[in-house]
């Protein structure tokens, strides 16, 4: 196939964009960009998340994952943010850094509206 579609944008819904876009940039470390239509478009990498403050706001499916190159700072960011998941993973608290059984070192963690996150530190990352 010549024309192989290129995934280059995310939706994610909340419900305050003011505070979505100071999470967010505390989060990623990294400015967001203020756009019409009640958004912001942030680029943690080749993928940009699109966040959007519609009335009634749906968390994604499931969780959105990073390649990091310090997992550790990340995992102060995020606790700093109170954002740690309390989920099980493979028996572990998902907010804990730990190896899973695949080798990824990652951990989880939740923004304030539901959207689940995973930060996966590279040299680690499982590509099936």
């Amino acid at each position: 196939m010549t024309d192989v579609p290129q995934f280059f944008r995310m939706n994610l819904e909340v419900g305050d964009l003011a505070a979505a876009q100071h999470f967010y940039e505390t989060l990623f470390g990294v400015a967001g960009r203020g756009q019409a239509g009640h958004r912001f478009y942030i680029n943690p990498g080749p993928i940009a998340l699109q966040v959007v403050a519609p009335p009634n706001p749906h968390p994604a499916p499931k969780a959105l994952y990073f390649t990091v190159a310090d997992l550790d700072a990340i995992h102060a960011r995020a606790s700093s943010l109170n954002a740690l998941s309390d989920e099980m993973v493979h028996g572990l608290r998902g907010g804990d850094i730990s190896v899973k059984p695949w080798g990824e070192r990652s951990f989880y963690a939740a923004d304030p509206w539901g959207n689940q996150l995973c930060f996966v530190e590279a040299g680690t990352v499982y590509a099936g």
